[in-house]
């Protein structure tokens, strides 16, 4: 990955991080955001993955149904990220949003945080991760379309080749070979005398 940029307010408390779900990365990518701002994280998690990668256990993963432990978390003080669209679905629209990221905060008493998540390919070699925090919200349905909106129409428009304008870089990954042929290049061009 190419690293994590952020743009919005970060919660400064618990809080319940409901963000759109496309992706393998995404619970990582979160993971990242928390770690960089200092905030205790969980993630709820189905299952079958827990199964398949135990060791998420100790980043702070827990199994989907266990939602009272995840309210308790957040009330003490975690970022609780639960995924309203309950599995990865294909980038576009949102799909349907189960109720539990709102049952968490609500029961919690912690502001309940939409969150546009995507990690895309774009003029580099590595995927880039973008979140777009919005506002807290009683309404996640309309706030979170709001914000993937955004971020949607800030991917179109922006140059592939740079970081989204007004994206805060929290996290620093892989160097595309594109950013990295520079001196070979330089090189050839002077052995050459090509212009």
């Amino acid at each position: 990955m190419a690293g994590v940029w952020v743009r919005g307010s970060l919660p400064a408390g618990g809080a319940v991080l409901a963000p759109n779900h496309n992706s393998w990365w995404d619970g990582y990518v979160l993971r990242e955001l928390a770690w960089w701002a200092g905030a205790d994280f969980r993630v709820l998690m189905t299952a079958r993955q827990l199964g398949r990668f135990p060791f998420l256990r100790r980043m702070g993963a827990l199994e989907a149904g266990r939602v009272r432990e995840a309210a308790r978390s957040a009330r003490e003080g975690a970022w609780v990220a639960v995924f309203p669209e309950g599995a990865v679905q294909p980038a576009g629209p949102l799909a349907e949003l189960h109720p539990g990221a709102a049952w968490i905060a609500r029961t919690a008493g912690v502001p309940l945080i939409p969150v546009a998540l995507r990690v895309v390919m774009r003029g580099g070699q590595w995927p880039e991760a973008y979140l777009r925090i919005g506002k807290a919200t009683t309404d996640l349905s309309a706030a979170l379309a709001h914000e993937l909106s955004l971020l949607d129409a800030e991917l179109a428009s922006g140059d592939p080749e740079q970081p989204l304008a007004g994206y805060l870089r929290v996290m620093r990954g892989r160097v595309s070979g594109t950013e990295t042929v520079d001196w070979p290049a330089r090189l050839l061009t002077l052995i050459t005398g090509d212009r």
